[in-house]
């Protein structure tokens, strides 16, 4: 009888051969500026706990309330018997905090994605989308039954031909969808720009804004909010699980795009409601950010600091203009030997990002800064790189 599962082996194996195979550590403890990983601390430098909520005990108050209150689950999907008034508030407190007239919650980010695209656009649509948008964007893409078109990163001129193409076909609506921040690299979208070239041809825009909601933005409030762009942006989703330091999704807009949502919004429909104890996380995550920019300042100080120590030390890292810190190795073995020997010799935490999340010969260490993090873990794990730099020939 033949292995009908061998070609499974194979493709581990030549994921190994490639440098491409990822190993996975499990966190023995909260998430912060340090973690227990096989048993030992060590500096974390991975999390996208941006603000260092994830431990805070202002959240993890407020989820013990809340299962004292709601229990452990909803029971059920939101549009049956799985909204519950913890729900409700959090939609409230996040279209007050974004400044938009309504919000719907969602169980992730992704989820999020999955949501909005196949129901704003379909059949006689186009979907036109930059080339580095997140797996959750391409994954809402196909699931819509829209044409595709594909801009060059960041590229306004060229997504501009394409808006002047897919109205020249005959499209019935045009949604243009970027990513707020750029995961991978740290840059921001060409925002502005972007919206003014949809306004030309009447098409709707939306934003991923998973990695600037908490980081960019007056104390946070994200992408459209630091362009100064309210009213302009169709849909905003962003997620909880990064600086707000909890887990779930939201779609953010007007009264009518989030009622639609919550008519044909499939994962709101048919995946069950997002469970108390991390819906009252969440909103007291965006409490504290509306109560004050402590956590958001010293980020981004934090940040500034860090890529200081790194350039000084003649690491590439990159143009991000964001927390994130790209430390750019290229080959894929080289970078998860990096991060190997810092894990071993160094005790920083550090993965490193490869094929198919970034493009084939732009592996790196994908630094995750935090408001956690003091100055004396900064310098720390500048060193650390830098030791490691080093002994791999990366830096002089």
């Amino acid at each position: 009888m033949t292995d009908k599962t061998a070609f499974i082996r194979d493709n581990v194996q030549e994921l190994e051969n490639q440098g491409l195979y990822n190993t996975i550590r499990t966190i023995e403890g909260p998430q912060g500026a340090h973690l227990m990983v096989n048993g030992r601390e060590v500096l974390n430098f991975c999390s996208n706990n941006y603000l260092g909520l994830a431990n805070d005990p202002r959240m993890v108050s407020a989820a013990t309330a809340a299962l004292a209150r709601y229990g452990v689950g909803p029971g059920a999907v939101r549009t049956i018997a799985g909204t519950m008034t913890i729900h409700t508030e959090l939609e409230g407190a996040l279209a007050r905090f974004k400044g938009v007239e309504a919000t719907i919650s969602l169980q992730s980010g992704f989820a999020a994605n999955l949501a909005v695209i196949p129901a704003l656009v379909g059949a006689g649509d186009v979907i036109i989308s930059d080339e580095l948008n997140h797996a959750s964007i391409v994954d809402g893409v196909r699931l819509s039954k829209a044409a595709r078109k594909i801009y060059a990163h960041s590229d306004v001129a060229i997504l501009a031909e394409r808006l002047a193409e897919a109205r020249s076909e005959g499209a019935n609506r045009i949604l243009v969808i970027t990513d707020g921040v750029f995961s991978m690299d740290g840059d921001l979208a060409p925002l502005d720009r972007i919206v003014d070239a949809a306004d030309a041809v009447d098409a709707m825009v939306m934003v991923d804004d998973a990695h600037g909601e908490g980081v960019v933005g007056r104390g946070g409030r994200g992408i459209v909010d630091h362009f100064a762009l309210h009213g302009r942006v169709d849909v905003e989703v962003g997620t909880m699980s990064k600086a707000f330091g909890a887990v779930g999704g939201y779609v953010a807009g007007s009264t009518e795009l989030i009622e639609w949502l919550r008519q044909r919004g499939r994962p709101f429909l048919f995946s069950s409601a997002a469970t108390p104890p991390d819906v009252a996380a969440c909103l007291a995550a965006v409490e504290i950010l509306d109560d004050s920019t402590e956590l958001v300042d010293r980020l981004w100080a934090n940040a500034a600091a860090f890529k200081a120590m790194m350039t000084e030390s003649g690491f590439d890292i990159g143009s991000s203009e964001t927390p994130i810190t790209p430390v750019m190795l290229g080959d894929e073995h080289r970078a998860r030997e990096f991060s190997r020997l810092l894990l071993d010799e160094q005790s920083v935490f550090a993965q490193a990002i490869s094929f198919p999340t970034v493009a084939r010969g732009k592996a790196r260490i994908r630094v995750m800064i935090s408001a956690a993090h003091s100055e004396q873990d900064l310098e720390d794990g500048a060193a650390a790189f830098a030791a490691v730099g080093r002994a791999l020939d990366v830096i002089p």
